[in-house]
């Protein structure tokens, strides 16, 4: 999200600071202002290449065909805005990079990636300590409790804040690490056994508790619909999250994956997660 866009939203009445979601450091004022600018309606990112640590090669093929998908996300994005009488610049576009190879996340920030998305901390962990920090990175997976130190010194953002004791940990280790961490509470629409998030009717109780931790700033909620083949299946569950961010006087609405990001910018999405259009079909997990 850019500079302009988050200088445009009041501050929530949980005390949540106007600007970019994520930022890098604790200066949420000058996160992503740093990355992003908004030009004729497509998302243009500030190329900072020379904070990308070496790393191995890239063919030319597989930086450019990261680079045409990053292309025709932003297109797509910037055609569901004119449709919902919006600004591109009001929506961050998350590159979800789980699974991926630190050699094409490396080609995905060259090619304009604006913040990077991961699952797992370890996996982020490796991946930061061979690319460093050239755009936010985002914690979008599950969160266990024992791994909060790791997720605090390592994202920019984590989104996937579901319950009170995570809370807690991630206040604790912030407090101890002398930073105040961006969260967005992630919300179980569909009450789905399966998944982690809050219930709907838990979200106000989850978020009068965590505005007392000092250390923890919730800018916004998280949401992973029940899986549907046709994504207007989904708007409803968009629609929901909106309003549940309304009534709570948040700022960040986090929505829309590969097949339906679309549907989620027209429904007020300020934070897309995009993986497979973006990196192409994920290989199959190796290990638990």
């Amino acid at each position: 999200v850019s500079a302009r866009a988050g200088a445009g939203t009041a501050r929530g009445r949980r005390g949540a600071a106007a600007g970019p979601p994520c930022p890098a450091g604790t200066d949420c004022g000058i996160a992503l202002s740093r990355y992003v600018l908004a030009r004729t309606g497509r998302v243009k990112v500030l190329h900072r290449a020379s904070m990308l640590k070496s790393g191995p090669a890239m063919d030319s093929e597989t930086s450019t065909d990261i680079r045409a998908n990053l292309e025709r996300v932003q297109a797509v994005i910037a055609a569901a805005c004119r449709r919902a009488g919006r600004s591109p610049d009001g929506v961050l576009l998350i590159a979800v990079s789980k699974t991926m190879p630190a050699e094409r996340v490396k080609a995905a920030v060259e090619a304009g990636a604006a913040a990077l998305g991961e699952n797992r901390v370890q996996e982020a962990k490796d991946k930061i300590e061979a690319l460093g920090h050239p755009v936010p990175w985002h914690l979008i997976g599950h969160l266990q409790t024992n791994k909060a130190k790791d997720a605090v010194q390592l994202f920019d953002c984590i989104q996937s804040v579901d319950r009170l004791d995570l809370a807690k940990e991630i206040n604790r280790r912030a407090e101890a690490a002398g930073r105040t961490v961006d969260a967005l509470v992630e919300v179980n629409l569909g009450e789905e056994s399966q998944k982690g998030g809050a219930r709907p009717d838990e979200v106000k109780a989850l978020l009068d508790a965590i505005a007392g931790l000092g250390r923890v700033r919730v800018r916004g909620l998280m949401a992973i619909p029940p899986a549907s083949a046709d994504p207007e299946a989904t708007r409803p569950h968009f629609r929901r999250l909106r309003e549940l961010r309304d009534l709570a006087g948040l700022e960040h609405l986090s929505m829309g994956m590969s097949a339906d990001y679309a549907v989620a910018v027209e429904e007020g999405a300020t934070i897309v997660r995009v993986g497979t259009a973006i990196f192409g079909p994920r290989a199959p997990r190796a290990g638990p």
